[in-house]
């Protein structure tokens, strides 16, 4: 308990939001953030409240603050499917309530720092959180389609889920989080996952109530020769039209679209990666389909039946977006991936980098990161641009967003 019975402030994630993608507990410096198969909690006794974790999460489960006679410890908040509700008031007086204004300050600063994603100063103004677990908004599918070749691999799906007449605003770039009926081994409610928009804020189809999401199967082979089947891809990818959906949200506050027609944008993604972009590629084919900007695309995949939205992509003018799609696993052919794509259009490339009104985002499995980060230093290099200084330049004015996973 704090000296003399005062609250103390503590942080906290939101067990009902979390995503358990790990961000937060990668992202934190001091080794304050732990999981166990249910919870993401934050230890009170090593959080140093540095606030490094704030940004990245891609939900704001982690954006959580209570004043409390003593802290919760990290044994009680593994027990939790929701968050406590806050003390009415403590032994001086203070309202639980009243942090709301201290946490915005904090969070306010944590978005303030270098380092941290900021949205394009030109994006519309989100709406987050719309819906929770407890009150989800109910969506009805209305469209499952495989938009990677039969005899590919990989089975990865288009879905359209209707909103009916409840509203759900969503801009490119943000996401939802599903929540797949049933319970896990421990009988809990499963963990709620996340998906990227992958149509334009008016909808799949212009001035719907509607949405869609890109979704890949997930079922990988295990060490002893079992399969592993990802309970929520397995179960949206097999699902009937007419199946009601919980949806949770929407997530996603900065990586987000410039309304700013005169911004290039360069996209590099792989996979299921690409759903934001196609979003950014429809509401600019919608909005603005003779902008001064472009779309630039680097689309990794292993071949061209196993690329999502290869034959619409082909459909797609080049005024509006420029098509760099590139495999690994052509037939005689030696392997390639993003980067060196990059590194062969580095004229590009590097011409984008130097343009104030260039936006750069990056999407896809977190093994991306590295080989694209490499790539780029190379190009700014031979540009006589510092690329980490441009970098952080380009974070700090909302033009560079990477979320991978």
């Amino acid at each position: 308990m704090a000296e003399g019975g005062a609250a103390v402030k503590q942080h906290l994630i939101d067990p009902e939001i979390c995503i358990r993608c790990n961000t937060c507990e990668a992202t934190c410096p001091v080794g304050a953030i732990t999981h166990d198969e249910a919870n993401y909690v934050v230890d009170p006794g090593t959080c140093k409240f540095c606030m490094d974790c704030v940004a990245p999460c891609p939900t704001g489960a982690i954006d959580h603050w209570l004043l409390v006679r003593a802290p919760f410890p990290v044994d009680a908040q593994f027990t939790w499917s929701e968050l406590p509700a806050p003390a009415a008031e403590s032994e001086d007086g203070a309202r639980a309530d009243a942090l709301d204004e201290e946490a915005a300050a904090l969070i306010a600063e944590a978005h303030a720092r270098g380092g941290h994603a900021r949205a394009p100063r030109s994006a519309s103004q989100p709406r987050i959180n719309l819906f929770t677990r407890d009150a989800p908004a109910i969506a009805t599918l209305t469209g499952n389609y495989r938009i990677t070749a039969r005899d590919a691999e990989s089975d990865v799906r288009h879905l359209i889920l209707d909103f009916g007449t409840t509203p759900f605003p969503v801009l490119e770039g943000q996401s939802i989080g599903l929540l797949p009926p049933g319970t896990d081994a421990a009988g809990r409610p499963h963990l709620m996952r996340l998906y990227s928009v992958a149509s334009a804020r008016d909808g799949e189809r212009p001035n719907t109530n509607n949405l869609a999401l890109t979704v890949k199967r997930v079922a990988e082979p295990r060490p002893d020769g079992s399969i592993f089947r990802g309970v929520a891809s397995n179960w949206l990818c097999d699902l009937e039209r007419g199946a009601e959906l919980r949806v949770v949200g929407p997530f996603g506050a900065t990586f987000l679209m410039p309304d700013d027609t005169d911004a290039d944008i360069l996209m590099i993604c792989t996979g299921t990666g690409s759903a934001p972009f196609r979003a950014f590629t429809e509401h600019r084919r919608r909005s603005a389909p003779h902008a001064k900007g472009r779309l630039h695309l680097f689309f990794g995949a292993r071949t061209p039946q196993e690329l999502p939205y290869f034959g619409p992509l082909q459909k797609v003018p080049r005024t509006i977006l420029e098509q760099e799609l590139v495999f690994s696993r052509l037939p005689g052919t030696p392997r390639e991936y993003v980067q060196d794509r990059m590194r062969a259009r580095a004229d590009v490339v590097g011409d984008l980098l130097g343009r104030p009104a260039t936006h750069l985002y990056v999407c896809g499995l977190r093994g991306l990161e590295a080989g694209v980060e490499s790539a780029l230093t190379d190009i700014a290099a031979a540009q006589a641009l510092d690329w980490p200084a441009l970098r952080e330049a380009m974070r700090t004015d909302g033009r560079l967003h990477i979320e991978t996973y």
